[in-house]
């Protein structure tokens, strides 16, 4: 059985990091250790923490985003493999136990299912059960296929990949766990177990959120990848498509139109097959709203 070191990345989260440390601890397959890297917070992060006493090590460092502390978090750690959990998700009991069962030869991440809840009702608001095993690096390049379920608290990697890459990319603020999981999988092999082992929270504080961060981390993911070997260049313009076309959404869904109109227009530009989803979208928002 391999040991497992647990990483906590926490910015002003004292409101929910107790429930995410519990979750950790009381695991059927326990930790060697769980780690928590207080990101500079200024509310009452670090006497939330305290309250575990020796079941948990407490690392402050000045705020530098979630990437360098659990970057920090990793290199402090001493586990075989990393398992990272964001301070406002929850784990279900069996997860380490599960996953980390699935680590065979070459494997270098695991992944899982996720319940995303609602912050305010406890209510589940979807389900995400499907997920890549072969092909996780193409479907995460172009947004296409089996999706590979990138939430930081879904994601346990080996030690051995999680050096190779490098560790995550401490100049994105979102769409890191993109990137890091793309590293990975474009060098090892990726297992997913199709079960509900997370617990996502859904709140308004969540940095998913920011659709402009996203532009900018994703098209710094896309710079890299195609900086990072000719056989995925051929692929450039069908990603890029589908990127902007995501992009479109997001920013209708933020009411930002302009924005949703100019990436439109780029996605159009790379992949004109997109056409068919724009000519498509009025139904698809009509059908939406009916179902709300």
């Amino acid at each position: 059985m391999k040991s497992i070191s647990v990483i906590i990345p926490t910015y002003n989260y004292g409101r929910f990091i107790s429930e995410a440390i519990r979750s950790a601890l009381e695991q059927t397959q326990p930790p060697l250790e769980t780690i928590v890297v207080d990101d500079g917070s200024t509310d009452d992060t670090a006497d939330v923490v305290g309250k575990f006493g020796d079941a948990v090590t407490y690392i402050r460092q000045e705020n530098a985003g979630v990437c360098a502390a659990r970057n920090q978090g990793v290199q402090t750690s001493r586990g075989e493999l990393i398992a990272f959990l964001d301070a406002d998700d929850i784990w279900e009991p069996e997860k380490l136990m599960k996953q980390s069962s699935r680590f065979g030869e070459d494997v270098g991440l695991v992944h899982s299912g996720i319940r995303e809840f609602d912050a305010e009702t406890g209510d589940t608001i979807r389900m995400h059960l499907d997920g890549a095993d072969d092909d996780a690096a193409l479907s995460l390049l172009l947004w296409e296929g089996m999706p590979v379920n990138v939430s930081g608290s879904s994601v346990m990697v080996s030690r051995t990949a999680f050096d190779t890459v490098g560790g995550f990319d401490t100049r994105m603020k979102v769409g890191e766990d993109w990137d890091f999981c793309y590293r990975i999988a474009r060098r090892f092999k990726v297992g997913f177990v199709p079960e509900p082992l997370v617990n996502y929270r859904s709140h308004a504080a969540a940095a998913h959120r920011d659709v402009r961060e996203m532009e900018r981390g994703m098209s710094l993911f896309y710079a890299k990848a195609f900086a990072d070997g000719s056989d995925v260049l051929q692929l450039r313009r069908k990603a890029l498509g589908n990127f902007h076309r995501v992009l479109s959404g997001s920013y209708y869904q933020a009411g930002d139109y302009s924005r949703c109109l100019t990436n439109a227009v780029k996605s159009l530009w790379y992949r004109p097959a997109a056409i068919r989803y724009f000519l498509e979208f009025p139904v698809r928002r009509s059908r939406y709203r009916r179902r709300q």
